[in-house]
């Protein structure tokens, strides 16, 4: 009886150190993504979670059959956890984005030696269809950017914010992250920080620069609180760096007000920056730069919606169409 529970919990300590090991190996790749990929905080808890699931997936299997932990997961385990996703009924693009975050982490597990081959070299992912960026009309556009009315502190952020976002094309996140010392208002540029670490300098246009700097000399300093050495551009009523859900929030209301109909989010602005661009002759090369895209692929899907106004307009007022 004695040897039985002696067996018993030496199996219990052995899946122990295993699920720990297995746990220090997703930390490893993490670390990994956030000091040598210098992804942003956002992107590396995606992974995290995604990770994790997979993790937790093949914890409900007989632990017994990984005695080596990842080293022994097989296409057949991969397989299983994507039927698991279909089941479930995930959209094609989060069953995409959970694959190849599982892909990225074994090629990271290949490259570091401590696994000979990677089970997921030949997983296919899903073919995701792209939907084509939704942009607003220009007219919408300056009723979005005239809502904000008043001289109050919050009144004078949020004309300001919603001009740089169509002034730039910035992400949300890379807005909110913005601090003064990042705004040049002699030059009338902004230095922004994106994707993989990379910067980029944008200029703002002259509505844009007077707006920024009006909240800079008025609005700002009257939403700082006492004692206060917030770096934030963009503060909340509180003083501190306003968050993406609350300028998705200030958004929200003044699409309300403006009476806009169609569907807006915070990146419909860059979005609608982008296409307004393209259409009034800027090259699609500038349009990445300013975007921040690492790929031209990217930005090209912008050139569809071209088309497609193109078409529209050919089809409304050519005698023959």
């Amino acid at each position: 009886m004695v040897e039985c529970i002696y067996h018993s919990d030496a199996r219990f300590n052995g899946a122990a150190v295993l699920e720990d090991m297995m746990q220090e190996q997703i930390q490893a790749f993490l670390d990994f993504l956030v000091a040598e990929r210098l992804y942003s905080e956002n992107t590396v808890s995606a992974y995290k979670n995604d990770l994790n699931q997979f993790y937790h997936y093949l914890m409900q299997l007989d632990v017994s059959t990984l005695p080596r932990g990842w080293g022994n997961v097989t296409r057949d385990h991969l397989m299983g956890y994507v039927l698991e996703m279909k089941e479930r009924e995930y959209a094609t693009s989060t069953t995409a984005r959970k694959i190849a975050a599982v892909k990225s982490f074994f090629n990271f597990l290949k490259t570091q030696g401590l696994i000979q081959e990677s089970p997921a070299a030949e997983l296919e992912s899903p073919k995701v269809e792209k939907h084509l960026p939704s942009a607003i009309t220009p007219e919408e556009v300056e009723r979005l950017l005239t809502a904000p009315q008043g001289s109050s502190p919050s009144a004078l952020r949020d004309r300001a914010m919603l001009e740089v976002l169509y002034a730039t094309g910035l992400r949300v996140s890379e807005l909110v992250s913005l601090n003064v010392a990042d705004v040049d208002l002699e030059s009338g540029t902004l230095r922004c920080v994106g994707k993989g670490n990379k910067e980029r300098v944008l200029p703002l246009y002259d509505r844009a620069l007077a707006d920024v700097r009006l909240y800079v000399e008025e609005g700002r300093p009257r939403l700082l609180t006492a004692n206060n050495d917030e770096p934030a551009l963009f503060l909340n009523r509180r003083g501190k760096r306003l968050t993406r859900q609350g300028l998705w929030l200030i958004i929200k209301r003044y699409v309300q007000e403006a009476g806009i109909k169609s569907s807006v989010t915070p990146h419909t602005l860059r979005h609608s920056f982008a296409t307004h661009m393209l259409r009034g002759g800027a090259g699609l090369r500038e349009v990445q730069q300013m975007l921040g895209h690492a790929s031209i692929s990217t930005t090209q899907v912008y050139t569809q919606v071209s088309k497609e106004r193109l078409r529209a307009v050919y089809d409304e007022t050519h005698p023959r169409a």
